[in-house]
């Protein structure tokens, strides 16, 4: 199974993350549907739809960084701005992906999603995710990448003791979520069944994904977990997963709480961790750092203030290349000036296809080293 490394930079406090599957025939027209209507309500301010190639040739004369790319598989980018809080500006951009195969067919398709605020990001503040996806059942928007588990929902852990480790492994892994193990110390009822995450602020919300152990899963929910995490379930209780098997500064006792009521209630304890959790700082996956850099490099929507900031430094940035173009011809010219000089000077004011008398000494510099070495004092003036 593929692993996602992490790089040695954390995750900006101002963005948002986000990659999932949607197993529905036609992902871009559920987001279409999306836009226009929150577009209508005054939800947002405005939002663009951009082919990939479309996207990638709209730069300007001067390349930029390979990761604004969409990449491979890509199908559509779509881009959104909205305000939230106190008028803060955030700007989101999704990117579908088509299916690697034909095998892989029956998995949907892959979207990325990155968000990125004017300030640190807060929990009260709307899910991204709700502005490209309807928050409805009825579209099946919020698969994890790892086959079997979904968002907004409960997610019952597999009861063959293999498949179990192998989604927990896959779960720290590969996932950009935060991950949440609840064991049931007795069968809940209807209002124990709901997700956990309903409590959670709407930011976190779509971030976490919650996991459950039924009451005879007890040891071997535990078991499986402290030999792929080096984390234990408490009978009856919850635990936050680390990021990655081992990961560094994390504290399991730290993240787990004894005792969790599912009866309805707000589960206070469980809520602090996640928050507490999702709040620390987090290495950036090494597969986010091309969203997150074609956020900030290759975003497209701009407001008619961003449009005149960006002519001016278009023109400012137009001015420099001629000039430096203009310094780079004048240098030439001088340099073929001096070079000329320097082979009149070597063959005497003669033509150079003057042929040689026969039995006249062979000068030891020749009008092409000549020339090479006046070349090289161009290039090498201190010497």
């Amino acid at each position: 199974m593929a692993k996602s490394s992490t790089s040695s930079t954390t995750v900006p406090d101002t963005v948002w993350l986000g990659r999932g599957r949607h197993l529905g025939p036609e992902p871009e027209l559920d987001v279409r549907r999306n836009l226009l209507a929150l577009k209508a309500a005054g939800v947002i301010d405005d939002f663009l739809e951009l082919d990939p190639i479309e996207a990638a040739r709209s730069t300007d004369m001067f390349p930029r960084d390979a990761s604004a790319d969409a990449g491979p598989g890509a199908r559509r980018v779509f881009e959104a701005r909205r305000r939230v809080g106190d008028g803060v500006t955030v700007r989101a951009q999704l990117t579908t992906y088509g299916p690697e195969s034909r095998r892989s067919e029956s998995e949907g398709v892959t979207w990325v999603l990155a968000a990125e605020a004017e300030r640190a990001w807060e929990t009260d503040w709307p899910s991204p995710a709700t502005v490209f996806w309807p928050d409805s059942d009825q579209v099946a928007w919020d698969h994890e990448t790892v086959p079997g588990v979904r968002l907004r929902a409960v997610n019952h852990l597999p009861k063959d003791d293999g498949a179990l480790r192998r989604r927990l492994r896959a779960c720290a892994r590969q996932s950009w979520f935060i991950h949440v193990v609840v064991h049931e110390a007795m069968t809940p009822d209807a209002r124990g069944r709901r997700p956990i995450t309903a409590f959670l602020p709407p930011s976190l919300r779509h971030r976490v994904v919650e996991h459950r152990a039924t009451p005879e899963q007890a040891l071997i929910a535990d078991f499986a977990m402290k030999r792929e995490l080096g984390v234990g379930l408490p009978r009856g209780g919850a635990v936050v997963l680390p990021w990655a098997p081992h990961a560094p500064g994390y504290d399991a006792e730290r993240f787990t709480v004894r005792a969790v009521f599912l009866d309805g209630t707000e589960p206070t304890e469980l809520l602090r961790a996640i928050s507490e959790f999702a709040s620390a700082p987090r290495p950036l996956p090494a597969d986010a750092e091309p969203a997150l850099a074609r956020l900030r490099q290759g975003w497209h929507l701009l407001t008619q203030e961003e449009e005149l900031i960006h002519a001016r430094t278009m023109v400012t940035r137009y001015a420099q290349a001629l000039e430096a173009m203009t310094a780079s011809c004048d240098l030439y010219r001088e340099a073929a000036e001096s070079a000329l000089a320097a082979l009149a000077e070597a063959t005497g004011g003669n033509d150079i296809s003057t042929p040689i008398a026969p039995g006249a000494p062979r000068q030891d510099t020749s009008p092409l080293k000549t020339l090479t070495k006046t070349l090289g004092l161009f290039r090498n003036p201190h010497r």
